[in-house]
C-alpha cells in the first residue's frame, strides 16, 4: 500500500495541546467541513493517527477523551518508551499543525441515554487507560440525570494522574453522582487501601464501600496488561455478570508486540490464496508462508484498515466466510464476534488453502 494514497484519513487541524503530565498531553483537533460528520463519536471510541517519518508510515491509535456535549474532537496521547509517535507528538505536536486520521472507531464505549433509569456506571483505569473511561464518564454524567459514576483510578504518583483537573471539575459539578477513588502504586497515603496496585484484591476490598456490585449497570475497564484480567477477576468474584464488564487494552502483551512484515522474494510460490473484500471490491491475494491476511492485502496494493497489528484495538476487524484462520492473538473481539467468523486480520494466518474475507461485513 502507498501510505500516501490512502483514502481512510482525513487532515485534521490541531487546535490545542494541553500538558497533562510532563509525558502526556490533550490534543484538540478539528475536521474539515465536508468530513466532519465522519468524526461524530461514540464516548470510549478512539482514532488512528498517522504520519510518515523517513519514508515508513507510522499509526497509532488514541482514544477520545472529550464529552459529547463539549462539541469538541479531543485525544490523550502519553509518551511510551521507545515509542516513535507518541514522543514525537508529546515533543513537537503544536497548535496549526495538520494530522491525518481515521473517522472515529471501537465498540468500547456507550451512548447515554436521557431516559435510563437509576443506575450507576464503574469504571477501573490505570494511566492513560483513563482516556476512554473518562469520555465516557463526562457524557453520562452530563446525558443521564439519574445515573451515578464511580471511578477507581491507579496510577504510580500524583504527578502521573492524567486528566486530574478534569477529575476535579466533574467531581465538583457531580457532587452527588460522581466519585472517584486514586491508587498510588509509589506514593504513600494515609489509607494504606489506596496505596499499591490496582489488582484484584485491592478492588474487591474497595468497590463495596463505594456502590453495592448489584447496583452496577456496566464496567468499563481501561489499562496496560493484567488490568483488566484483575478487575474482572474480582468483579465476577463479587457477582458482577461478565456481560455486563467491557474492557479495553492500551498496550500488547509481552512477546505480542507488532513484528516486521516477513520478505517475500517475487517468486515465492503462494501458500494460500484469499479473495478479499474490501469497499465493495473483491480481489483474489496471495498469501506466502507465515504472512496474515493483512500482510499479504498490504504486500498486494490493497488500501486496507489497520493500526496497532498488536491485536488490541480491532481496527483490522474482518469476517472469514470460507476457510479458517490461526489467530495468534486477541485483545478486542468479543466471544459473539469469533463465533460469527470475525477475526482480526493482522494476527491470522492460513489453515486452508482458500480463504474468502470480507472487510465490509458488520
Amino acid at each position: 500500500m502507498n501510505a500516501v494514497t490512502s483514502t481512510r484519513f482525513h487532515p485534521l487541524r490541531v487546535l490545542r495541546v494541553d500538558r497533562e503530565t510532563a509525558d502526556a498531553i490533550a490534543v484538540t483537533l478539528q475536521p474539515p467541513l465536508h468530513a466532519a460528520e465522519l468524526f461524530r463519536f461514540t464516548p470510549g471510541q478512539y482514532l488512528t493517527l498517522r504520519r510518515v517519518e523517513d519514508g515508513e508510515e507510522l499509526r497509532r491509535s488514541y482514544s477520545i477523551c472529550a464529552a459529547l456535549d463539549e462539541g469538541a474532537l479531543r485525544v490523550g496521547i502519553k509518551r511510551v518508551a521507545g515509542g516513535r509517535f507518541s514522543s514525537w507528538a508529546v515533543d513537537h505536536l503544536k497548535p496549526g499543525d495538520v494530522i491525518e486520521a481515521m473517522p472515529p472507531e471501537g465498540r468500547f464505549g456507550m451512548m447515554p441515554d436521557p431516559a435510563a433509569p437509576p443506575r450507576t456506571i464503574l469504571g477501573i483505569a490505570c494511566g492513560s487507560g483513563i482516556t476512554p473511561v473518562l469520555s465516557i464518564a463526562a457524557s453520562v454524567l452530563a446525558g443521564e440525570p439519574n445515573t451515578r459514576v464511580v471511578l477507581l483510578y491507579g496510577n504510580r504518583s500524583g504527578a502521573d494522574i492524567m486528566f486530574r483537573t478534569a477529575l476535579e471539575e466533574l467531581k465538583d459539578r457531580y457532587l452527588d453522582r460522581f466519585a472517584v477513588v486514586h491508587v498510588l502504586s509509589r506514593e504513600k497515603h494515609e489509607l494504606d487501601s489506596l496505596h499499591g496496585r490496582l489488582d484484584a484484591a485491592r478492588i474487591q476490598a474497595l468497590l463495596p464501600g463505594l456502590v453495592p456490585p448489584g447496583a452496577i449497570a456496566k464496567a468499563f475497564l481501561c489499562g496496560p496488561t493484567g488490568l483488566a484480567e484483575a478487575a474482572t477477576e474480582a468483579l465476577t468474584a463479587l457477582g458482577l455478570p461478565h456481560e455486563h464488564i467491557h474492557a479495553e487494552h492500551f498496550t500488547p502483551a509481552p512477546g505480542s508486540t507488532p513484528r516486521q512484515a516477513p520478505v517475500v522474494a517475487p517468486d515465492a510460490k503462494p501458500a494460500a490464496e484469499a479473495d478479499i473484500t474490501i469497499d465493495g471490491v473483491t480481489r483474489r491475494v496471495p498469501l506466502a508462508e507465515g504472512e496474515t491476511v493483512l500482510e499479504a492485502g498490504l504486500r498486494a496494493g490493497l488500501d486496507l484498515p489497520w493500526s496497532c497489528r498488536g491485536g488490541m484495538c480491532c481496527t483490522c476487524r474482518a469476517k472469514v466466510t470460507e476457510g479458517t484462520v490461526a489467530m495468534d492473538t486477541n485483545y478486542s473481539l468479543q466471544p459473539w464476534e469469533l463465533e460469527a467468523g470475525f477475526v482480526l486480520t493482522c494476527q491470522s494466518r492460513p489453515k486452508t488453502g482458500h480463504l474468502v474475507v470480507d472487510y465490509d461485513a458488520a
